[in-house]
């Protein structure tokens, strides 16, 4: 099945344009799930807080559709079970000496009073951040500055390697803060990268990031295209699975 790069979601979030709302009876669960027709070769099946989404070919009939969900309802029903009884995740409140992940390291957050700035010192043995402060209420909004700033240097030197490895002209980057997808490619806007990948280590990130370049030479998700993953990034599929893992437990403040 395909991977899919979406993190926690509101559960009532509509849905999107190109996108239907359905049911379907699967043994004696009525299930709700959203139909997305997309450029892709296959059936692929995500579930999150939003609940079952299908993402299908435009060739793929809603009978084909629908059996594929009959087909793998048991694994539907446990997730949504799964997914039903977690909790939200609660807001990190920042404050001198949190601390957060930051590519496979913790992060130590100091504050101090200043002009609203940063100083990063990622000599020591355990990274830090000052966040500089006119005001203790500026501190959410200086750090996600900060992770930016950080997340947007790093991202374009990953970009230019892989890019520069399949051949194809470095994209255009922009940052996203969607809560509901880690990346996205596009032949004319370029590549869209979550800057909260930077909680992730760094070997997840390139992961996403490769997954996006390879987009560049196929923009679906056919055997083409996954071996253009694999070229840039060997151990994808064990990347995949960290992702999925770790999607839960990013901060949110």
């Amino acid at each position: 099945m395909p991977p899919l790069f979406e993190q926690a979601g509101s559960a009532d979030r509509p849905a999107a344009t190109g996108e239907t709302s359905r049911t379907i009876a699967i043994g004696e669960r009525t299930v709700a799930y959203v139909l997305r027709r997309a450029r892709r070769r296959t059936i692929g099946l995500s579930i999150d807080q939003r609940g079952l989404r299908v993402g299908a070919p435009a060739r793929a009939t809603l009978r084909e559709v629908e059996a594929l969900l009959v087909e793998h309802g048991e694994w539907i029903g446990k997730k949504l079970d799964e997914w039903s009884t977690r909790r939200p995740p609660e807001l990190l409140q920042i404050s001198d000496g949190v601390e957060l992940p930051l590519l496979g390291t913790v992060l130590r957050v100091r504050l101090a009073s200043g002009a609203s700035r940063c100083v990063w010192n990622l000599l020591t043995e355990q990274p830090t951040l000052t966040l500089c402060l006119r005001s203790p209420a500026d501190a959410s909004r200086l750090l996600e500055r900060a992770l930016r700033d950080k997340a947007r240097t790093l991202f374009d030197e990953r970009l230019a390697q892989y890019a520069a490895q399949l051949g194809v002209a470095p994209p255009r980057l922009s940052l996203s803060s969607a809560r509901t997808r880690w990346g996205s490619c596009s032949p004319r806007s370029g590549i869209r990268l979550n800057w909260r990948l930077l909680h992730f280590p760094l070997a997840v990130v390139d992961y996403v990031v490769a997954h996006e370049v390879a987009h560049l030479r196929e923009m679906n998700h056919s055997a083409a295209f996954w071996r253009h993953v694999e070229r840039l990034c060997p151990d994808y599929k064990a990347q995949r699975v960290r992702l999925r893992e770790l999607s839960g437990t990013v901060p949110r403040f």
